[in-house]
């Protein structure tokens, strides 16, 4: 729960937000996992802000991109130098307003920010599972979020709000528990990846398991495969940006000196930039968690997984009400992937609105603010009913 401070002068702030923990499952009734292993205990972190109302109706469910985790806004102790990661979009007055919502985020399952992963340790063996842990899926992620509501006591969610591999567990959500959900705002994501993206992926995984620390997946106790988990970020970040953004934010400019030195070391901005990620990354996720989401995403297909390979009947049993937004310059998950899936909605007489915003900021273009889409989201949650 949040420590709701009220409203700043500028109405921007949740206040002090605190990271709570959920854990069920245990060695005599495991969780099964889509790929038929089995894990136990499972653990969830999570974070919640706002006001539950008297008939629990209000309940909006955030979820996390790829690196993200359950620290959607607020702060955790006053001084913290940065909020949330969607700090610009939940809290009072703002997109997701918590003056009228109650608000939740959980990290999901794989993650190394609070919930069971490779990180976590193996109650077999005493030891971090590290490759031990079981592969998951977006639906096994799924699957746990709902454990989380069940346990909250939340029968029913008035939204369900995602970007990029979140979105991709908007989704699910709605064709998995299309009782649940009534509305749903899927942002900068896709019903399946591209050859593209999976490609892309599966380079930043091998430049992880090429690194001599990675060690099998086993460097807990020891050196970290730092070199290749920041070499996996620097790649990501590629994907996340887009030719204009680098364009207008680099360019050829050099860094630090007016004249080429013919060397390999960092002599342009944009190298220096990428480095940066890179290393700052290697301070915050763990190697073998980007190892397990990005095959979960890869994973990923909701025609294939409920639609027997078509995407209409995919979304035959939905009933949530949509919003879906792209971004021009989006070139991981392209505006053609989210016409596809409004396709598809709307082959099935949903209720669909479909937003293609022109911004030139590439796929993170959803995490940045944007007084367009914190309109689009007032306005379809205002209209919105359980």
């Amino acid at each position: 729960m949040s420590e709701y401070t009220g409203h700043d002068q500028t109405g921007a702030t949740v206040g002090i937000v605190k990271k709570e923990y959920f854990t069920f499952t245990d060695q005599s009734d495991p969780l099964t996992l889509e790929s038929g292993a089995t894990l136990a205990p499972v653990t969830l972190a999570y974070e919640t802000c706002g006001t539950l109302n008297a008939d629990k109706s209000n309940v909006i469910l955030i979820l996390h991109a790829l690196t993200g985790d359950s620290h959607m806004a607020g702060y955790y102790k006053a001084g913290d130098p940065k909020p949330g990661w969607w700090d610009i979009m939940v809290g009072p007055g703002k997109g997701i307003d918590t003056d009228k919502y109650f608000v939740i985020c959980s990290n999901i399952l794989g993650s190394c920010m609070g919930s069971t992963g490779p990180s976590s340790t193996n109650p077999d063996t005493g030891e971090p599972y590290g490759t031990d842990f079981p592969m998951i899926t977006v639906g096994d992620m799924v699957r746990t979020q709902k454990a989380l509501l069940d346990h909250l006591g939340i029968k029913r969610l008035l939204s369900v709000i995602g970007g990029s591999v979140g979105g991709m567990q908007v989704l699910e959500w709605t064709v998995r528990y299309p009782d649940m959900v009534a509305s749903a705002i899927p942002l900068a994501t896709t019903c399946r990846h591209s050859a593209l993206a999976i490609a892309f992926n599966e380079v930043a995984r091998q430049s992880i398991m090429a690194d001599p620390n990675w060690n099998n997946g086993d460097y807990y106790g020891g050196k970290k495969p730092d070199m290749g988990l920041a070499i996996a970020r620097m790649i990501g970040h590629i994907t996340y940006l887009s030719d204009e953004s680098m364009r207008m934010k680099f360019g050829r400019r050099l860094q630090n000196r007016s004249a080429l030195k013919f060397e390999f070391g960092a002599e342009f901005q944009v190298e220096s930039y990428l480095q940066y990620q890179g290393n700052k990354f290697i301070e915050r996720f763990d190697a073998n968690s980007f190892l397990y989401i990005t095959k979960a995403a890869d994973y990923f297909d909701l025609a294939r997984e409920y639609g027997k390979g078509s995407l209409v009947n995919a979304f035959s049993g939905a009933k949530s009400k949509f919003l879906v937004v792209s971004y021009t310059s989006d070139w991981l998950y392209p505006t053609y992937q989210s016409k596809e899936m409004v396709k598809a909605m709307k082959k099935n007489n949903l209720d669909v609105s479909f937003c293609e915003i022109d911004a030139q900021w590439g796929h993170d273009a959803f995490l940045l603010p944007d007084p367009r889409i914190d309109n689009l989201i007032t306005g379809f949650l205002r209209s919105v009913t359980q």
